[in-house]
C-alpha cells in the first residue's frame, strides 16, 4: 500500500507539472502573439486623443515620437516621469501636450491630457483617466458632457488668477450639477499645467 501510495502521489505531482508548464506555455504564447496588436491599439487611442486637441492641419510632425521625457513635477502632479508630447509646422514650435493630474478629484487622481500653444493659450483639455461617480463627476468627459471644452482657448490671463476658479468660488468656470470638488480640482489642475508652461517653456522646445 505505501508503494503504490508513493506512486500516485509521483504521477499526481508529474501531471500537476505538466499541466504548469503547458499553462504557462499558452500563457506566453498569448502574450507574445498579441502584445504588438495591443501596443498598437494603445498608439491608435493615444493619437486620437492627441488629435482631438490638435488639429492635424496644425502640425506635420509625428507628435506621438516627438516627444520629451519631463521629471516629476507639484505643478503638474506627476510623482512620476511623465511625457510631454511636441507638435511643430515646418519645424517651427506650434503645441505642446501634457500629461496632467489633478489629485484631488472627489474619488481621486484624475489624469488629463492638456494641450497648450506657444503663445501660452490651451488647445484644449482632455480626461483620460478617473474614478469620478458616474452621473455626477464624470460629466468631465466629453463623451458624457461638453463641460471640458470651456478651457479652450484659455490662458493665464484669460481669465486673470481670480477667474481660474470654478463660478461658486468666484471664478468663471461652470461647476456640475451636483458636483463641485470634482471641476474645481480639473480647473486647478489646468492652470497648474499652464504655470508649469510659462517656468519651462525654453526646456521644453
Amino acid at each position: 500500500m505505501i508503494a503504490i501510495s508513493r506512486r500516485q502521489i509521483l504521477i499526481s505531482g508529474l501531471f500537476l507539472w505538466l499541466f504548469a508548464v503547458v499553462g504557462t506555455t499558452l500563457v506566453a504564447l498569448t502574450e507574445f502573439g498579441t502584445s504588438d496588436a495591443i501596443a498598437e491599439n494603445e498608439r491608435r487611442v493615444l493619437l486620437r486623443n492627441l488629435y482631438a486637441l490638435l488639429p492635424r492641419d496644425r502640425l506635420d510632425n509625428d507628435i506621438a515620437t516627438d516627444t520629451l521625457e519631463l521629471p516629476p513635477s507639484t505643478l503638474l502632479g506627476t510623482g512620476q516621469t511623465s511625457t510631454a508630447y511636441r507638435a511643430r509646422l515646418q519645424g517651427e514650435p506650434v503645441a505642446v501636450i501634457f500629461n496632467s493630474v489633478a489629485p484631488d478629484g472627489y474619488n481621486g487622481r484624475i489624469h488629463l491630457l492638456v494641450g497648450v500653444y506657444v503663445d501660452g493659450s490651451l488647445a484644449g483639455v482632455r480626461v483620460v483617466r478617473h474614478a469620478e461617480t458616474p452621473g455626477l463627476g464624470d460629466g468631465i468627459e466629453i463623451r458624457k458632457s461638453s463641460w471640458i471644452t470651456g478651457f479652450d482657448g484659455k490662458s493665464l490671463t484669460n481669465p486673470d488668477a481670480s477667474g481660474w476658479r470654478v463660478k461658486r468660488d468666484g471664478g468663471e468656470f461652470d461647476q456640475l450639477t451636483g458636483a463641485t470638488i470634482t471641476p474645481r480640482a480639473v480647473v486647478a489642475a489646468v492652470r497648474n499645467t499652464l504655470l508649469y508652461y510659462r517656468h519651462n517653456t525654453d526646456m521644453i522646445f
